[in-house]
Order: structure tokens, then sequence, then C-alpha cells
């Protein structure tokens, strides 16, 4: 996923350092070339060592240290860096950064990097607060830099508040935010759909389907990591939503109808994704329906084509993408779908094929426009997005 793209983190003297060594390990696992600069202070929290044996690679932390494979070490590995993240970023440091001073590794690194900049500040309460380190905050954002709000929590001093740095999970967004993808997708407005819609027959039972949305996160997570400003419109699901996007959280089919209507006609993009209702139940009971002897009829209507509105009143230059699940004649009735909903590209999936369908981390799908076939060999939900992507941009820019 990141292989060939280099992450330089910079730990300070915080007692969130130890947080790192996970960061650093999720960061080799997705095959990134991780550095670790540290700083004098940090290294009474954690020991460089542990940064070594995860990286492969010596830890900085000696401006003057002989023993290193560069020239001029600060400035190589600048020039090396595709983002800088320096977490936790003491109060200490945040100053120095803010004011130029580059009296150790890590800063006088931080002053010769180009690259996007990542500050995550870690300290207690009062100190965030302080004045004088919102100053400083301000001063990095208007020199470009991106500061991570820190979370608010049990801090290791005992106070609770502002200023516990976010979960590892939270950097590693960030980071894959900068420079998982190339930004070929700014300026371009997404909307996605995503998840399960549930039919209400009373305060207790609901009809739904199988969908766990992870097909349409990951779509709407790749087109965000390619700059895109997205709008996530999302029914039930069982994963975590993506950061950095709109997100529109809806129940029923009715509900999906409204927000993808109220905001379909800015998007250049729509792609749904969504497994929606094709019927809902023709009264909602008030009270729960109680066990009877013998059957139980429930009288059904159907719901609104989201798809078929969306073609009857597409936008001009506004690309159109919907999803096919089938299980037989798979192409026949995508490509009859195709024509039917006036879109310009369908994304089948036949539900019998072993890695395609419901809750799975794969997906086997075939790519449909008016003029062409193409399917996609077995490939993670992940990649799926991002081909689909590519094949949408291609479309568009025709």
């Amino acid at each position: 996923m990141l292989k060939g793209k280099c992450v330089v983190l910079g730990v300070t003297g915080s007692i969130a350092a130890y947080k790192i060594a996970n960061l650093a390990s999720m960061l080799v696992k997705l095959h990134a070339d991780v550095h670790v600069i540290m700083t004098q202070n940090a290294t009474n929290f954690i020991n460089p060592i542990t940064f070594e044996t995860l990286t492969s690679h010596k830890c900085l932390v000696d401006t003057f240290d002989r023993n290193f494979n560069y020239n001029v070490e600060h400035v190589a590995l600048a020039k090396k860096a595709d983002v800088v993240m320096i977490a936790p970023a003491s109060a200490n440091v945040i100053g120095k950064v803010a004011c130029g001073i580059a009296d150790d590794m890590l800063t006088t690194t931080v002053l010769a990097c180009k690259c996007k900049k990542i500050i995550a500040p870690a300290m207690n309460t009062n100190m965030f607060e302080n004045p004088i380190v919102q100053d400083n905050l301000e001063r990095l954002k208007r020199f470009g830099m991106e500061v991570i709000e820190p979370a608010v929590g049990y801090l290791a001093c005992g106070d609770t508040g502002a200023g516990k740095m976010p979960e590892e999970k939270v950097l590693l967004d960030y980071i894959l935010r900068e420079i998982r993808y190339e930004k070929d997708m700014v300026g371009v407005k997404v909307l996605v759909t995503a998840g399960a819609t549930r039919e209400a027959m009373d305060p207790v039972r609901f009809i739904t389907n199988h969908s766990s949305g992870k097909m349409g996160c990951a779509i709407a997570r790749c087109a965000m990591e390619r700059g895109a400003e997205v709008t996530l419109v999302a029914a039930s699901v069982s994963v975590e939503l993506p950061p950095f996007m709109k997100i529109i959280r809806v129940v029923s089919a009715q509900d999906m109808y409204e927000a993808v209507r109220e905001h379909y006609a800015e998007q250049d993009i729509v792609i749904k994704v969504a497994a929606v209702a094709d019927y809902t139940p023709m009264t909602t009971a008030e009270e729960k329906i109680k066990k009877q002897d013998g059957g139980f009829n429930l009288e059904l209507k159907k719901t609104t084509d989201i798809l078929k509105f969306l073609g009857e009143n597409r936008k001009e230059g506004q690309f159109l993408c919907g999803f096919s699940m089938e299980t037989e004649n798979m192409i026949e009735n995508s490509q009859a779908k195709l024509v039917k909903k006036n879109v310009d590209m369908i994304v089948a999936n036949n539900l019998k094929t072993e890695g395609a369908g419901f809750g799975t981390d794969t997906n086997c799908v075939t790519l449909i426009t008016k003029d062409k076939v193409t399917e996609l060999a077995k490939m993670s939900k992940d990649e799926v997005a991002s081909e689909l992507l590519k094949a949408i941009q291609e479309k568009r820019s025709i």
C-alpha cells in the first residue's frame, strides 16, 4: 500500500511516546520506509532500540553522531521524506519549530523538509491551552503545517481535558490521506452511498439485508485519499466510517432517497453502492406485533428507485455509477440496468462467486459501460475501490 513512500516520525519528550512504536509498526506492515528521529528527552520514555528493531533503520537522536550512512544526515532524510509527523509533539518542540530554531536532529530535519508536516500535540491541558502554545500552533498552521487536535480525556498527570494524543489509528489516517495516492481527484465532488437500509415493521422488527457497507466505505475512503471532496450517505454498516468527509446517517430507503436528492445536484460523481430495500411495509405498527397462531401476512409497497431518479435528473457532466448484485445472468441483467437507469457505469458482482458478495474483505466485480465490459480479478475491496475510481476518471476524461 505504501511501498516506495518514506515516512519520518519525530518523537519528543512526552509520556505518549510509547504509542509511536505501534504507529511505526503499522506503517512498516503497509510497506512504508519508516525513519524515526527522537529528541534526547524522548529517550527517557522509550528506548531508540525499539524503533530500530521495528523499522530496520538507525534511530536518529544526536546531530553529531558520526555513525551514519549519509554525508549530511538531516538534509538527506529531509529530501527523501514524503511526509513528516511529529507525534507526540511537546510544547517545547512546537515552540522551536514555530520560531525556526534548529538545535537538534529533529528540528534541523523538519526545517530542511519541503514535504507535508503534521503535528500532533500532547501535553497537560493547562499547557495546551496556554496562549503562547496556542499562538505557536497558529504559526505552524500559517506556515502550511497541519495540526491534529488533541483528544479530550484522562491525562497521565491525573487531569482530565484536552491534550491527549489521538490513538495511533487516527494518526495513521492522517498519513494515509497525505501519501497513499496521487491527488488526481482534487476539486472533484463525490457522493457515495453505503450499507443496508432498514425498513421498520414495528418498533422492534425491521426488514434488511446482509450488506456490511465495506465496499461503499472503501470507495469513499479511496476518493478522499485521492483528494476528492466526499459526501458519504451511510445506512447500517458494520465497519468504522472513514474520516475526513461529510457523513450523513440514514436508516430507511426513504431516508436515503431524501439525502441523495438533497445533495446529488452539486456532485461531479455519484456512486450508489448501498443495498437499498426494494420494498417496505405498507404501514409500520405503532406497537410490537404480537405472535399469533398460524401464518402472518405483511403487505409491502415499492420504495423509490434512487438510481432511476438520478438517471432521470442527472446534471450536465455528472458521472453516475450503480452497483448490481446478481445470482444469475449477471452481465445481461446489469447491461439492461445500465440502459434502463440511464447511468454511465454498473459495477456487477455475483453473490455465488467465491470471494464476492456481502461481508467479505474481497470482491470480484465486472465494470460495465455502454461500450465495454471489464472483468477484474478477485482483490481486496480497497483495491477494487482504487480500480473503480481509476476507471471512472478515465471515462470522465474522454
